[in-house]
């Protein structure tokens, strides 16, 4: 799927083992599907939107919302990619990346999530550094940010793997408790000396106009 008047629609990011891509209808029914069956441990809460706690239907429907709202809301100055991530033509979870006046500030941010079945097996790895060759090989971009709460050691274990540094901490209240963000921040020369998945970009060139560049 691609248009003249929509090229990030043609979008795609390719590693050994994924495929990150613009998603379509039928890649957004299942990524609904994902969430119904469960993204985390229920005991614990690993987002600072609490949106998997949502009844199913509710949460589905948020979902698909979300992104279309995304979508409708993109300016050059201020947008936010959500790919769908592939393995062996199986949806398996959302890599995001966002930027505000990125034309001037060089500096992206990054989200995902992945259904609970597959945890733990270098997907996140893999989905993060396919999103951050994006934004400093393809985009040239000088920084990237993330963040998680001190308890997410799966997510804070990818970052400190792709070479983010601690920036400092904020408080979130989850479920009526306090919680502690641990911030993130990783530079073009930490990304350059941590990398180690091969990635490319497919139809990167008509999209650079959306993102505020030449």
């Amino acid at each position: 799927m691609s248009s003249s008047r929509w090229p990030l629609a043609g979008l795609r990011l390719q590693t050994p083992e994924l495929e990150l891509r613009w998603p379509s209808l039928g890649d957004l029914d299942a990524l609904a599907d994902l969430a119904d069956l469960g993204v985390h441990d229920p005991d614990v809460q690993p987002f600072t939107s609490a949106w998997t706690d949502r009844p199913a239907a509710d949460r589905s429907r948020r979902m698909l919302q979300y992104h279309w709202s995304r979508w409708a809301a993109w300016k050059p100055s201020d947008w936010t990619l959500e790919f769908a991530v592939i393995r062996d033509g199986a949806v398996v979870g959302t890599q995001g990346a966002s930027g505000r006046d990125f034309a001037v500030l060089r500096e992206v941010r990054t989200g995902s999530w992945l259904g609970r079945r597959y945890h733990g097996q270098g997907i996140g790895t893999q989905m993060r550094a396919a999103v951050l060759h994006l934004a400093f090989e393809g985009l040239e971009a000088q920084r990237a940010t993330s963040g998680a709460f001190e308890d997410n050691a799966a997510s804070l274990g990818v970052s400190r793997k792709l070479g983010y540094r601690d920036d400092g901490i904020e408080w979130h209240v989850v479920r009526g408790h306090s919680a502690t963000v641990r911030r993130l921040r990783l530079t073009r020369d930490d990304w350059q000396a941590a990398r180690s998945v091969p990635v490319e970009i497919h139809g990167l060139e008509p999209c650079l106009p959306f993102f505020g560049l030449p």
